[in-house]
C-alpha cells in the first residue's frame, strides 16, 4: 500500500483527490492538511465522502508528511516550492497539482505568477506530468508538476497534428470554455451564482498564465517555438472543458487515422468517430479526454474538438494517473470510473 499525503485538501481538487484516492486499492490516505480547518473530520466538509474518509484535516506543522511515499500539493501557487525540498531529501515523492514546476523558465514563470521561484534548481529536475507525452520519464520521477487543465485539453487536441507536420505551427487557435469549479473552491464574485449563471465570457484575452505552459509543451513536440493564441472563456456549468482548436494544413492527410492511430494505446484518451461532437457531460467525473477531429467542408482547416473534466483529467485524476506510473502501478488503477449523467 502506498502511504499518500495531500496537502491543502479543502479546495475542489483537494475533495477530488480524496474521492479518487479512497476507491484505490494501493493508496491509503495517511495524512490531510488545513491550517485553517485542522482538527475538522474531512467528512464533515465534505459528506460526500463519509464513510470513505475518516481522517480529521491536520495542521501542515503537524502531519508526519515525511513518512509518506507521495504527498500531492493540492494548494495555491506558490506553496508546493516552499516545501518540496525537504519531502525529497526525506525520499518522499512529490507530485504538485499547481504550476510551481510546470514551466521551465524561471524567468517566464516569475513573470505570469508574480513572484520569485524559491527552488529553480528543482524545476529543472521535474517531469512535466501529461501520460501521453513524458510516460518514461514521469515512471523515473521524483517530482511531477502535474498539468493545468486548459493546458491537457489543448496540447492532447494539437499534438498528433504537430508531431506529424500536417499544420502550421505559427498560428495556432485555442478557444476554450471551462466551467466555474476551474475558479476554485473560494468566494470571489465572479463565481457568484448570481453572477455566473445565465452568463457566458470570455477572460484573459490579453494573456493567461497557462499559455506560456501550453506553448512549451507544444515546442517541447516539434523541437520549435509555437504560435498561439489561446482565449478561455467562463460557461455557466460547474464542471467541464471544451477546447476548440483550430490549425491551418500544410497537405493532405486521413485526419481520423492519424488520430486513431496516435492514441490507440492511451487508456484516457477517445477518439471519438468521424463527424462526433464531443460534450463535456460525456466525461464528467472521469479521467477521460474525448477527441473529434473534423476538416470543415474539406478546406484547409483543421477542427479539433477536446473534452475533458477539468478536475480530473485537468487535475486530481491525471495526478492519480501519474501516482500509478512513478510506482509501478497499472495506469488506470483507481481511475476507472464512469462518466456521470445526467
Amino acid at each position: 500500500m502506498l502511504k499518500i499525503g495531500i496537502v491543502g485538501g479543502t479546495g475542489y481538487t483537494g475533495v477530488e483527490l480524496l474521492r479518487l484516492l479512497a476507491g484505490h486499492p494501493q493508496a491509503e490516505l495517511r495524512a490531510i492538511t488545513s491550517r485553517a480547518d485542522a482538527g475538522t473530520p474531512v467528512s464533515q466538509m465534505f459528506p460526500s465522502l463519509r464513510g470513505y474518509v475518516d481522517l480529521a484535516f491536520t495542521h501542515p506543522d503537524e502531519a508526519a508528511l515525511d513518512q509518506c511515499d507521495v504527498v500531492f500539493f493540492a494548494t495555491p501557487n506558490g506553496i508546493a516550492m516552499q516545501q518540496t525540498r525537504a519531502l525529497l531529501d526525506a525520499g518522499v515523492r512529490v507530485i504538485d497539482l499547481a504550476a510551481d514546476f510546470r514551466i521551465k523558465d524561471i524567468t517566464v514563470w516569475e513573470k505570469w505568477y508574480g513572484m520569485p521561484h524559491a527552488c529553480p534548481d528543482l524545476v529543472a529536475e521535474a517531469v512535466y506530468g501529461l501520460p501521453e507525452v513524458n510516460r518514461a520519464q514521469i515512471g523515473q520521477a521524483r517530482l511531477v508538476a502535474n498539468p493545468g487543465c486548459y493546458p491537457t485539453a489543448v496540447q492532447l487536441g494539437f499534438i498528433p497534428l504537430l508531431e506529424a507536420g500536417l499544420i502550421e505551427d505559427g498560428s495556432l487557435i485555442a478557444d476554450a470554455k471551462s466551467g466555474v469549479s476551474g475558479a476554485g473552491r473560494k468566494a470571489e464574485i465572479h463565481t457568484l451564482f448570481a453572477e455566473a449563471s445565465d452568463n457566458f465570457k470570455a477572460y484573459g484575452v490579453a494573456g493567461h498564465r497557462h499559455l506560456p505552459e501550453i506553448k512549451q509543451g507544444l515546442a517541447n513536440v516539434i523541437g520549435k517555438p509555437v504560435g498561439l493564441t489561446f482565449v478561455p472563456h467562463l460557461t455557466p456549468t460547474i464542471r467541464g472543458i471544451h477546447a476548440t482548436l483550430y490549425g491551418r494544413l500544410k497537405k493532405d492527410a486521413d485526419l481520423q487515422t492519424l488520430f486513431e492511430q496516435r492514441y490507440a494505446n492511451e487508456a484516457f484518451v477517445d477518439v471519438l468517430p468521424a463527424g462526433s461532437l464531443p460534450e463535456t457531460r460525456s466525461v464528467r467525473g472521469s479521467n477521460l479526454c474525448r477527441i473529434a477531429v473534423h476538416r470543415p467542408q474539406g478546406g484547409d482547416t483543421v477542427v479539433v474538438l477536446s473534452v475533458i473534466d477539468n478536475l480530473v483529467k485537468g487535475a486530481a485524476g491525471q495526478a492519480v494517473q501519474n501516482m500509478n506510473i512513478m510506482f509501478g502501478l497499472a495506469e488506470s488503477t483507481g481511475l476507472n470510473v464512469v462518466p456521470l449523467l445526467p
